[in-house]
C-alpha cells in the first residue's frame, strides 16, 4: 500500500520561509521521481518542484529560486525549503509519486492529504 504524508504547513508572513516534509513508503520512494504540487484556493493543482531518482530537480517558474526540493532516500523523505513566501504561495501542497517522461515529471495517482500553507501580506 503507497502511504504519502505531509507535514509543516502553517501561516507566515510574507518573506518567511517553511519547510514541507513528505513521509513516502519504501515500495515507492526508493524507484519513482517525486513531486510537490501546489492548489491555490479555486484553482487546479499545479506542479512546482520534483525531482528524480538520482537528485536532479525541476522548477516552475514562479517558484525558481526561492524553493528548493530534496530527498532523503535513506529515510524515504522529500522536503521543500520555502524562502521568500508570497501571498500567491497560499494553498493547500500535496506530495506526489510519479516518473520522468519525456523530458517531464509525470505523476502517478499516488497523493498525499496534504498540507495548508497560509501566507499573509
Amino acid at each position: 500500500q503507497v502511504q504519502l504524508v505531509e507535514s509543516g504547513g502553517g501561516l507566515v508572513q510574507a518573506g518567511g520561509s517553511l519547510r514541507l516534509s513528505c513521509a513516502a513508503s519504501g515500495s515507492i520512494f526508493s524507484s519513482n521521481a517525486m513531486g510537490w504540487y501546489h492548489q491555490a484556493p479555486g484553482k487546479q493543482r499545479e506542479l512546482v518542484a520534483s525531482i528524480t531518482t538520482s537528485g536532479r530537480t525541476h522548477y516552475t517558474d514562479s517558484v525558481e529560486g526561492r524553493f528548493t526540493i530534496s530527498r532523503d532516500n535513506v529515510k524515504n523523505m522529500m522536503y521543500l525549503q520555502m524562502n521568500s513566501l508570497k501571498p500567491e504561495d497560499t494553498g493547500v501542497y500535496y506530495c506526489n509519486a510519479g516518473r520522468w517522461l519525456g523530458g517531464g515529471y509525470d505523476p502517478y495517482d499516488y497523493w498525499g492529504q496534504g498540507t495548508q500553507v497560509t501566507v499573509s501580506s
